[in-house]
């Protein structure tokens, strides 16, 4: 699977995104991660071989989630749906 990463300033959590590349709401949380100087690594499903996409499919519904975008794994333990601000803040402590 081919994980993009995005260097950044802030290295304390895993954080891995699965994204659509022209989902609006999938580019604004890239932006929000970027700018908060969060480092993450996403992975562009609609990009993705059939085989990637279905373990993406078995990744985010091990984690208890909906095949929605963005899906925002923390630490592998926290899933966030959609753009959240907030919630992604507070995940990240910042």
């Amino acid at each position: 699977m081919n994980r993009i990463k995005v260097e950044g300033k802030h290295k304390e959590h895993q954080v891995l995104m699965y994204a659509i590349s022209t989902c609006g709401w999938c580019r604004k949380t890239k932006q929000l991660l970027k700018d908060l100087g969060v480092e993450y690594e996403y992975v562009d499903v609609d990009l993705a071989s059939n085989e990637d996409k279905e373990a993406i499919k078995q990744d985010i519904q091990r984690h208890g989630g909906d095949l929605r975008y963005p899906t925002i794994i923390i630490e592998d333990r926290i899933l966030i749906t959609g753009f959240r601000e907030a919630k992604i803040k507070e995940a990240l402590g910042l």
